[in-house]
């Protein structure tokens, strides 16, 4: 049976007599978060903020006492650090949510300990090395923890790494073969963080981490056609725009066969402005500019009353 929500119990407090003790015990049992709830929140919440303020706590104090720190104790106290996390994580019996944290945590003194390296014996690589670097030494722990807040961390080095390396070694790259790179890898990890979990038979990612993905794969083929279209014609430009048609119609069909208004909003939303900047290159005449904000306007709306239409649908 599926999870009852406020709105059944409202469609069904109209057209029948259910008193209202009852109603309000079931919006408690079914709707309203209990203690538990909270405390499961706060647990989360504050063990989050322990190893976020840990971290930034060492960055700051490396930066404070550089000047006083022997080199050996700089990178010293970073690697025992590092191997006291991940000895903690794997030997100790605590939960399996604070072992996760505790790779996080190392995951990111890693990154401090590039830092370090670089500072200290300023070895003159370039900035996609140290990323690079931090990236493939942390890839074991990514794989094997399976924690999305450290697949998070994977992927954002990734796009760093890539964009980085365009800028400082790649300068025969155009932004459209840059930006067809980024939106290329990242739909293909969109699509390995969906499909995965299912042939496999693990449990799925959380829908936050699936949802930032997909939102940073339609920013770059956003930016990307967007771009192409005031530049001239190349090649890459031409493979960016059909990928993009189809990612984007493989994501209105999953919008539309999961029943989420999110990923049927964010296409629409990078199609209008897409279309927009189609027309700002067709003419850039003031008569222009107001058809395309009367077209910003118009579809905005339309698009609104679509996802309310559906949202109704689907609710009922």
């Amino acid at each position: 049976m599926p999870k009852i929500d406020r709105e059944d119990i409202q469609i069904l407090c109209k057209h029948s007599n259910w008193s209202e003790p009852s109603v309000r015990n079931t919006l408690e049992e079914t709707i309203y978060n209990g203690v538990s709830s909270w405390q499961r929140f706060l647990q989360l919440l504050l063990l989050a903020l322990g190893v976020s303020f840990t971290a930034a706590g060492i960055i700051f104090f490396f930066a404070y006492n550089w000047a006083d720190l022997h080199k050996f104790a700089k990178l010293g106290l970073i690697g025992f650090l590092i191997i006291v996390s991940i000895l903690a994580s794997v030997f100790t019996k605590t939960k399996p949510l604070v072992k996760k944290m505790m790779v996080l945590a190392a995951s990111i003194l890693v990154g401090v300990l590039y830092a370090v390296f670089g500072q200290v014996y300023q070895t003159g690589a370039n900035a996609y090395d140290f990323f690079l670097g931090w990236t493939l030494f942390i890839t074991i722990w990514v794989l094997f923890s399976n924690f999305a807040p450290l697949w998070t961390l994977f992927v954002v080095l990734l796009n760093t790494v890539l964009f980085l390396y365009a800028e400082q070694v790649a300068h025969e790259w155009s932004k459209i073969l840059l930006y067809t790179l980024l939106f290329s890898m990242n739909a293909l990890l969109l699509v390995a963080f969906l499909w995965l979990p299912r042939i496999f038979k693990l449990s799925p990612f959380p829908s936050w981490f699936v949802q930032l993905l997909s939102l940073a794969t339609v920013a770059c083929s956003t930016i990307g056609v967007s771009t192409g279209i005031f530049a001239e014609i190349e090649t890459s430009f031409r493979i960016l725009l059909v990928l993009t048609l189809l990612f984007y119609g493989a994501g209105i069909w999953y919008g539309l066969k999961t029943k989420s208004l999110f990923y049927l909003s964010i296409i629409a939303f990078s199609m209008i402005i897409i279309l927009s900047a189609a027309l700002l290159d067709f003419s850039e005449e003031a008569s222009m500019l107001f058809a395309i904000g009367v077209f910003i306007v118009a579809s905005i709306t339309l698009l609104i009353k679509i996802l309310l239409n559906y949202q109704k649908k689907w609710a009922n």
